[in-house]
């Protein structure tokens, strides 16, 4: 009975395991898998460009700052108690406009005693002038002895010498009344206020009461390297590089929020040194600023045009990567299809492109999407960029 079983068990094994094979082999055939199923794998799909050639304007940007065009700190030049304070913080100032007054009283006392002393000085001037000449008539005809006349005409001298040192001295009373008013000596815009009526200031003091800034037009400080200083320099002197009428540069900036400034500048100056730290100069370019948007001390990058370079071409940032000795390279796609690392030389960066000046030729075809799938020499399936994607194969039939 035991040896019956087992002959039925094998039996069972046997049918299981071919109806297994046959249903494995069906259903193979159903779902269509091709015979070489173990075959290379297909080439891989990129986007490509076609490149084209042209003029393409050559700018270099410049980090910089924004500075104002004028700036005046308010300090006393007499000492006193601050009295008043005739403006708003943070308003617009006209020039000779009085800010802050301080407590005129002794000034004023000062000045009126200036006033007496020059008057009792020309008082005594009339006196000795009046003595001076009649001895000078008597002492032709020996009428006083030429001691008293020398004495007399020295008396004259020395009452004028007073009449002109009390004259100084109420000039001297008169300027420090003047400043008991502190006036803005420039138009602008005013800052906050360091005191308040009621504080002592003295003369020449370290600390500014406040600070007056003038910020239409206003300049930005740009920051270059001397060698492009000297490659800029040259550009001018060829005529290579636009410029007005004046020989201005026109300059463009770009907001720290990445908009564009709409006022276009001029190149005004170039420092005459360079910083023995950095190697750098600094360009200063003026801009008008009605509207108030530029403040001082924003970070800003400036545009500066330098011309049009011809027969240049446009190659997307995300197209263009670096060997390891950091020079630049595209993958091309050639007429056979095939992947090509091509060595190009790069003028610069203008936007989103690079602009490339050798390397390529218009019409060759370079990779923009699917870098990593592209190897050189390598096939690969390009399809132009902006073009519609591939229609799916419609599926088989059952």
């Amino acid at each position: 009975m035991k040896i019956r079983s087992q002959s039925r068990y094998r039996a069972a094994a046997v049918v299981t395991l071919g109806v297994l094979f046959l249903a494995a082999c069906s259903g193979g055939k159903e779902q269509g898998v091709a015979p070489g199923a173990g075959g290379p794998p297909p080439a891989p799909a990129v986007t490509v460009m076609t490149v084209a050639s042209g003029s393409v304007p050559m700018v270099t940007e410049l980090p910089g700052r924004t500075t104002p065009y004028l700036i005046a700190e308010l300090r006393p030049q007499v000492t006193g108690i601050l009295t008043q304070r005739a403006f708003d913080e943070g308003s617009e100032v006209k020039a000779g406009q009085v800010l802050y007054r301080i407590d005129d009283a002794p000034y004023q006392a000062a000045h009126d005693s200036a006033k007496a002393a020059l008057a009792r000085a020309e008082a005594n001037a009339q006196v000795a002038r009046s003595k001076a000449e009649r001895h000078a008539g008597l002492v032709k005809i020996d009428a006083v002895s030429k001691q008293a006349n020398d004495d007399a005409q020295a008396a004259l001298k020395q009452a004028q010498a007073e009449v002109a040192a009390a004259k100084a001295a109420l000039d001297k009373a008169r300027i420090d009344l003047d400043y008991t008013r502190l006036k803005s000596p420039i138009a602008g815009r005013i800052g906050r206020s360091a005191v308040t009526p009621g504080a002592l200031v003295t003369a020449n003091q370290a600390q500014a009461l406040a600070t007056v800034q003038q910020l239409d037009p206003i300049y930005v400080d740009l920051t270059q390297s001397s060698a492009d200083m000297l490659r800029l320099r040259a550009e001018i002197a060829a005529g290579r590089l636009q410029a007005g009428a004046k020989g201005e540069v026109p300059v463009r900036l770009i907001l720290e929020d990445g908009s564009e400034y709409p006022v276009e500048g001029r190149l005004a100056l170039s420092e005459v040194t360079v910083d023995a730290g950095t190697g750098s100069v600094t360009l200063r370019a003026r801009f008008a600023n009605a509207d108030g948007v530029l403040l001082p001390g924003m970070y800003v990058r400036a545009r500066l045009p330098q011309g049009t370079r011809s027969e240049a071409i446009l190659v997307p940032h995300k197209a263009l990567s670096r060997d390891p000795l950091g020079n630049a390279l595209v993958m091309v796609v050639n007429a056979e299809s095939k992947v090509e690392a091509r060595p190009v030389q790069v003028a610069q960066s203008l936007g989103s492109d690079w602009v490339v000046t050798g390397g390529l030729t218009a019409g060759e075809r370079i990779i923009v999407e699917g870098l990593q799938k592209a190897r050189p020499g390598t096939p690969v399936q390009a399809q132009e960029a902006g073009a519609g994607a591939p229609p799916a194969a419609a599926p088989k039939a059952s």
